[in-house]
């Protein structure tokens, strides 16, 4: 006699999607949606799926009914509610494109709250796609369990961004210059600053003279250094955030 699976199935295809869902809820998934789980997948009816909607959490549901490009589930029940998500932005200026994609992925997989596209004077890349950006957050919360996606916002130029700054976040600012000072260090920055926070990475090149200047001006800019190695945009911004997780973040939990 076979073994009964686990239930809910971790094999199960699983989706975002943009809808508010609910138990008993029926969804009808066309495009790319579709396209996925009949073409890629095979799927048959009466199969599992997994759903997260951004909103309320996950869900297992399954197929009632396929068609020859649409295909209509029945939401089953809810399997997990919305996770909670560490108060952390990312503000990274745009590199190259599948390395920014790259950044975008790995964010999501460690759990940020928002990322925010900053334009500085050496932004080499300023035709961001936001379309792209979000599929790749999707396909990375979808692949990583993730209940919750990022907010993407829009490009923003560096001046814009430091005079609106909130009151209350403090802004992590990954300054490659200040290590050869031995100050800086972010594990001491972490003790001694709570509370919501960012952290800005710059481009190729680093910030300018005047950008630093500008950015150290902010009262609430806390200037850290990454240690003694010279890192790439998008590694230096993977090693902030994981660092950031580990002293304020939910590692700890």
């Amino acid at each position: 006699m076979p073994a009964t699976p686990a239930y809910p199935p971790h094999s199960a295809p699983r989706l975002y999607i943009d809808v508010e869902l609910s138990d008993g809820a029926e969804v009808r998934l066309d495009g790319s949606h579709a396209h996925y789980l009949l073409k890629v997948m095979r799927i048959k009816e009466g199969q599992p799926i997994k759903l997260l909607d951004d909103r309320t959490g996950e869900y297992l549901a399954h197929v009632t009914m396929l068609g020859k490009r649409d295909l209509i589930l029945l939401v089953d029940g809810k399997t997990r509610e919305r996770e909670d998500v560490p108060d952390l932005w990312l503000l990274a200026a745009p590199i190259k494109k599948d390395r920014y994609n790259w950044i975008a992925e790995k964010a999501t997989e460690l759990g940020i709250a928002k990322m925010t596209p900053v334009q500085t004077q050496r932004t080499q890349n300023t035709a961001i796609r936001a379309d792209k950006l979000r599929a790749h957050m999707i396909e990375a919360a979808e692949q990583c369990e993730r209940t919750a996606l990022p907010i993407l916002d829009e490009l923003v130029k560096l001046d814009v961004l430091l005079e609106s700054w909130p009151s209350d976040r403090h802004l992590f600012f990954a300054d490659e210059r200040i290590h050869e000072s031995g100050e800086g260090s972010f594990r001491k920055a972490l003790v001694a600053h709570d509370g919501p926070a960012a952290i800005l990475i710059g481009p190729e090149g680093g910030f300018s003279d005047a950008e630093n200047a500008m950015i150290r001006a902010l009262p609430q800019s806390i200037p850290v250094s990454l240690g003694p190695r010279i890192l790439r945009a998008d590694t230096a911004a993977v090693a902030a955030i994981s660092l950031w997780m580990a002293g304020r973040g939910d590692w700890n939990g």
